[in-house]
């Protein structure tokens, strides 16, 4: 009967209350529930209320971690209760249904689920649930009322002590304190309540405004006291604002400086205090002059006469800093400085502001190759770029670090304004020559080891080198019969026979330009005179570079030649000791390479004979080499000879000389004539340097 009496007393309770109740129960109670017997049960409270489960019976399975039998409650979707076995009454009101309660406006839900067999029959569960209002008051610390709140049913309203009134936000309770005194010349301001303590939740804007040649200066009291942190941070703030800044925060003891000249004719007082405190606040009183311009003409400049202050109608020169200029909309525009006159209204007349010098972009090539680092590079005085090249295959020839200067051009760390350059790396093969082959039954190439070889297959059969990613360097008699234009070059390759094949890895060159020395005899029928047999490709794009294709490094002009100096030559041209009629020519298919010594100056001048008995010329532009069994030979014509000798291990390798004449092969003297590249150096690089300044 107490039981019972304690439930009656619980359930009037919650009744007087309560805007929806009843029960919740497992499937069959009080009977029992059967094996796979399952149940869900879930319902929402309002806004401004809350939903609660009180369970008064509960008799199911027990198991561990209630895995057989259960009954299980949601809040909001998340598990805050499972439960199983048998507890009292009072267990149940203790231990459980404080805390199956939902949030202001949530959802409570319930799922009971048996498994397949019980060995005792359980009778289940019993719940009475309820919603009811909640008292945000009581039991939301997070209401917002900064003074009284009331609660209602399904909500609540905040209120303020006298003198106060509720802010927009209907949660805090402020004084009514903000004061537009524009048209005054002098009066007085102070803190809400001045000299008692300030209002708390303070929001207060004093405006203050007079005529435009007046400026206000304000006077503040000795009595400062705004709330301030221990470690000096302002809780409570004061700041003035004028058209030229703001000047604050204040807070603590100590007032802004006393006169204050605002040098402005409109002023803002902004204070604010949070919810807490009793400090006393401040007080000033304001009053106007006349105004005055300041020394402070703009910035980044220096002024002339230089004064603290400057009456109407006074000039001072403004010079600006350097690396900046002023800027006068293209009146003077070459000019650092400028007159101004001080304006009755405190201003400068004219008022043309310092900016900083701008380079602007640099001039940097198309090509891609040489590039700025950063996606966004700034241009102005003092500050910096870094170049660097967009390849492996290349290196910054010249500063990689420019400055912006004060006259507008682009400085490097060396005082150059020059750009740099990227320069393709040369003479540098990722493969090296491990044995030493020949061009007359030798050995062949591997794809890589002679990657700054050309081939040149029609009209006249021969090679050329490559010496930078635009240019490439050949025998003048291979292509003295070609059009200036016409001319098709193949790289990357040793398989002369891939020229062909579209879908092979052959990089396919077409001339612009083919440049004869002007010193060479073109034309001749009867040839005993190859002197300055050289010749400039340029081509028609720009090469990429890769392991199989790189070039060759130029000599020094005038480096000299050692007799017996281990060099290599290359080509695709005859390869067996045959007689050279048509029907028996045997060139290469595979690109083949010989090391080979320089002859002296008698052999080489000891020249052979032409058929009707006349010998050929030798000049100091030449240079012969050979060995015994090793020669360059015919359809070789226009190839490199290099040094070192490609098995050697010093690097890079030097375009020495280039195939030019010689003894028919079948003589086997071993002795070819080759171009002596030094003494072209000068012609090459002059010759590159006029034609790609005239394409710029």
């Amino acid at each position: 009967m107490l039981r019972l009496r304690s439930l009656l007393l619980l359930l009037f309770s919650h009744l007087a209350h309560s805007m929806l109740l009843g029960w919740v129960e497992s499937p069959g109670y009080p009977s029992g529930y059967l094996p796979h017997a399952s149940s869900n049960w879930s319902r929402c409270a309002p806004i401004g209320h809350i939903l609660s489960i009180r369970l008064i019976h509960l008799d199911l399975e027990d198991s561990k971690d209630c895995e057989n039998d259960a009954v299980k409650v949601f809040s909001n979707g998340n598990l805050i209760s499972v439960l199983c076995g048998k507890k009292e009454f009072e267990e149940l009101q203790a231990n459980v249904n404080p805390s199956l309660t939902s949030s202001s406006g949530g959802c409570l839900s319930l799922s009971f689920e048996s498994d397949y067999s019980n060995v005792h029959r359980h009778t289940g569960f019993r719940g009475f649930y309820t919603v009811q209002d909640y008292d945000e008051c009581e039991d939301d610390p997070d209401n917002q009322c900064t003074q009284f709140c009331h609660n209602f049913i399904g909500g609540y309203y905040c209120s303020c002590r006298h003198g106060y009134h509720l802010d927009k936000d209907k949660h805090t309770c402020t004084v009514s304190c903000s004061e537009d005194l524009s048209g005054l010349s002098q009066g007085e301001v102070s803190s809400p309540s001045w000299p008692g303590s300030y209002a708390e939740n303070a929001n207060c804007w004093y405006t203050l405004s007079v005529e435009a040649h007046l400026q206000l200066e304000l006077h503040f009291s000795e009595v400062f006291d705004v709330e301030q942190s221990p470690d000096g941070q302002c809780i409570d703030t004061l700041k003035i604002e004028t058209p030229s800044g703001t000047l604050g925060p204040f807070c603590g003891h100590t007032p802004p400086p006393s006169p204050y000249l605002t040098h402005s004719h409109k002023v803002k007082i902004h204070f604010t205090s949070d919810g807490f405190g009793s400090n006393k606040g401040f007080t000033f009183h304001f009053q106007t002059r006349d105004k005055v311009c300041l020394a402070d003409v703009i910035p980044h400049s220096t002024v002339t006469p230089q004064k603290p202050e400057y009456r109407p109608g006074e000039k001072v020169t403004v010079t600006c800093d350097l690396g900046y200029f002023p800027n006068t909309k293209g009146v003077n525009a070459f000019s650092s400085e400028y007159v101004t006159s001080c304006h009755s209204t405190g201003i400068w007349v004219p008022h043309f502001p310092c900016e900083p010098v701008d380079c602007g972009f640099p001039n940097i090539p198309e090509d891609g190759i040489l590039k700025l680092v950063g996606d966004n590079p700034q241009t102005q005085y003092e500050d910096q770029i870094l170049f660097t090249c967009n390849s492996n295959y290349y290196t910054l020839e010249g500063n990689d670090t420019y400055t912006c200067s004060a006259n507008g051009e682009w400085i490097s760390r060396g005082g150059k304004t020059e750009m740099p350059k990227c320069t393709p790396i040369c003479g540098i093969p990722t493969k090296n020559i491990a044995s030493a082959g020949r061009i007359l039954g030798g050995e062949k190439a591997k794809l890589g080891e002679i990657p700054w070889h050309l081939f040149i297959r029609e009209p006249s059969r021969g090679g050329a080198t490559l010496i930078n990613d635009r240019w490439a360097v050949t025998a003048a008699h291979v292509v003295e019969n070609t059009e200036e234009t016409s001319l098709r070059l193949y790289g990357g390759l040793v398989d002369g026979s891939k020229t062909r094949n579209t879908q092979s890895n052959v990089v396919v060159m077409e001339s612009d330009r083919i440049i004869i020395h002007p010193n060479y005899a073109v034309g001749t029928e009867e040839r005993i005179n190859f002197d300055n047999d050289i010749a400039l490709i340029r081509l028609a794009s720009r090469v990429n570079f890769g392991p199989n294709l790189i070039p060759i490094c130029l000599p020094d002009a005038n480096r000299g030649l050692l007799i017996s100096e281990q060099g290599t030559v290359s080509g695709w041209g005859l390869t067996e000791n045959r007689k050279t009629t048509n029907k028996n020519l045997v060139l290469a298919q595979m690109l083949q390479y010989a090391h080979i010594g320089v002859y002296s100056l008698e052999q080489c001048e000891d020249t052979p004979y032409m058929s009707d008995d006349k010998r050929m010329i030798f000049t100091n532009n030449m240079f012969c080499a050979g060995a015994p069994g090793k020669d360059s030979c015919q359809f070789d014509s226009g190839g490199p000879f290099v040094l070192p000798m490609l098995s050697s291990s010093q690097r890079p390798f030097y375009l020495t000389g280039i195939v030019s004449w010689g003894s028919p092969c079948q003589e086997k003297k071993y002795k070819g004539y080759y171009t002596k590249v030094e003494n072209y150096v000068d012609w090459i690089k002059e010759t590159i340097d006029k034609v790609d300044s005239s394409e710029i």
